[in-house]
């Protein structure tokens, strides 16, 4: 099995029996050495503050995988481990994240003008025969085709 499968599948597995998803993994060269990067989040409807990805469920999770990894060593060179959550203003994906964070402010690009417009931020509204529903300030709804979205990101709110 390839290294980073190999640590796709601790992370899997670790990740599970905290109730949690692997959302992202990267492997890094970087200044300081080869980095890890392994990104959890809390499964389920759109995740409020109190819902997501704590400190401590990152803590944990990196001690289990960091133990985990010291025993089988899967790469041949040295590296550090970090696991983070996807943040309050994490990136949207695909429908299902436009789906999940109905209710939410977020901000969307599109890469052809809709409604005379590249640059979208509002309410998501959901998802509707493959378009993003997004209520803007004004109360104005756009329908976003997905296959036009070149970057969705969540707004913070307070």
């Amino acid at each position: 099995m390839e290294p980073i499968a190999q640590i796709r599948a601790v992370a899997e597995r670790v990740a599970a029996s905290h109730g949690l998803n692997v959302w992202d993994i990267q492997s890094r060269r970087e200044a300081v050495g080869h980095v890890i990067r392994i990104v959890i989040d809390r499964p389920g409807p759109a995740a409020s503050t109190e819902d997501s990805v704590g400190i401590e469920d990152c803590a944990q999770v990196n001690r289990e995988i960091g133990t985990i990894l010291d025993v089988e060593d899967p790469l041949p060179f040295a590296y550090t481990l970090e696991v983070s959550s996807p943040g309050l203003d994490r990136p949207l994906r695909d429908s299902g994240d436009y789906s999940r964070f109905a209710g939410r402010l977020a901000k969307v690009v599109v890469s052809e003008e809709v409604d005379h417009q590249k640059a979208f931020e509002g309410r998501l509204r959901g998802v509707d025969q493959g378009d993003v529903l997004l209520e803007a300030s004004n109360g104005r709804l756009h329908r976003l085709p997905c296959r036009l979205i070149t970057r969705g990101r969540l707004d913070v709110e307070f």
